[in-house]
């Protein structure tokens, strides 16, 4: 049976701020451009598998790890659900080693892609996988587009879907984003657990599901 998105927690030493590794099941890890720049941290989770979500960022070469690109940008109108399949079946192949799947902050990209695995081969719905990534990677923000293509992917997976976006012209208050961590985009308020609320701010899409 499929874990529970609460199953698995970071590891100490692995949790920590917008650049770092997190780590969302015992094999798969999610991260910024720097966690494969670490070779240490590469070779002591056992990293066989890389999947390299950005456009400009290389991928580096280490002995025995395969680097699977995605080179999509980190824009609504970017078509990141193209990837989905490949990438779920990438990850799910590669149980026997480790995988680090990751973006430019592992903020939008690379934890949809997690997402979009957790729905297929773990069983969960989009609000399991979103609440499972953000247990362990609080500061996932995901530009809308990126949700819409969720949506869609949960509604094929499942035949309908377990959160619904509401209207961009409902009215959101503005919102501060951490510290420290600021983006391109917009900004997700959720007003109660079955929403989620576009809102078009200078700051960031802050994604809550609770």
């Amino acid at each position: 049976p499929a874990a529970g998105p609460t199953a698995f927690s970071s590891s100490p030493g692995v949790r920590g701020g917008v650049m770092s590794v997190s780590q969302i099941t015992p094999t798969l890890f999610l991260s910024g451009a720097d966690g494969p720049l670490n070779a240490a941290l590469v070779s002591q989770k056992g990293i066989t598998l890389i999947v390299n979500a950005t456009l400009s960022h290389a991928c580096p070469a280490y002995p025995g790890v395969e680097c699977v690109r995605v080179p999509v940008s980190d824009l609504p109108s970017a078509r990141l659900g193209d990837h989905f399949d490949r990438v779920a079946e990438r990850i799910h192949g590669n149980r026997a080693g480790g995988t680090l799947v990751h973006c430019a902050a592992g903020m939008s990209r690379s934890p949809a892609l997690v997402m979009a695995y957790l729905m297929r081969f773990r069983g969960v719905t989009l609000r399991q996988a979103h609440r499972w990534v953000q247990e362990s990677r609080p500061y996932v923000r995901l530009n809308a587009g990126f949700w819409d293509q969720l949506l869609q992917y949960e509604r094929r997976l499942y035949g309908k879907n377990t959160v619904r976006v509401a209207a961009v012209d409902e009215v959101c208050p503005s919102l501060k984003p951490p510290a420290g961590l600021w983006v391109q985009t917009g900004q997700f308020d959720a007003q109660d657990s079955e929403d989620l609320r576009p809102c078009w701010t200078p700051d960031v899409y802050l994604t809550t599901m609770m």
